[in-house]
Parts: structure tokens; sequence; C-alpha cells
């Protein structure tokens, strides 16, 4: 169960690297307009999916540090 927990954390992990990586847009500190738009299309699929496995990874942390492991 332990192992389960842990491996299922890393995946969530390195999803979540994976789409902050990939929504990223500018490089660095450079200067872009401040254009506020709708998120459509993957872009809005991304986002959703960015959040849920926020949620998830924050949910699997709290369990994975409850003394009873």
């Amino acid at each position: 169960m332990k192992i389960a927990l842990y491996s299922a954390l890393i995946i969530v992990s390195a999803a979540l690297t994976f789409l902050v990586v990939v929504q990223g847009r500018t490089a660095g500190l450079q200067q872009r307009d401040t254009i506020y738009r709708t998120k459509r299309g993957i872009e809005k699929t991304m986002h959703q999916a960015t959040i849920v496995l926020a949620v998830v990874f924050l949910l699997l942390a709290l369990i994975a540090s409850l003394p009873i492991w």
C-alpha cells in the first residue's frame, strides 16, 4: 500500500510538472502585453487538468504524511 501511494505521488508530480512546463509561454522575465483572453480548446483542457492534478497531488501528499504510514 505504501509503495502504491508513493508511486502514485511520483506519477502525479511528473504529470503536473509536465503540464506546468508546457503551459509556459514566455522565457524568463520577458515583458508581455497585458491582453486577457478566454482559454479555449486544448489550452482550457490543460489548464483544468493542471488544477485537478494539483488537488490530487495535495491530497496524496497529505495522506502520505499521516503518521499511520
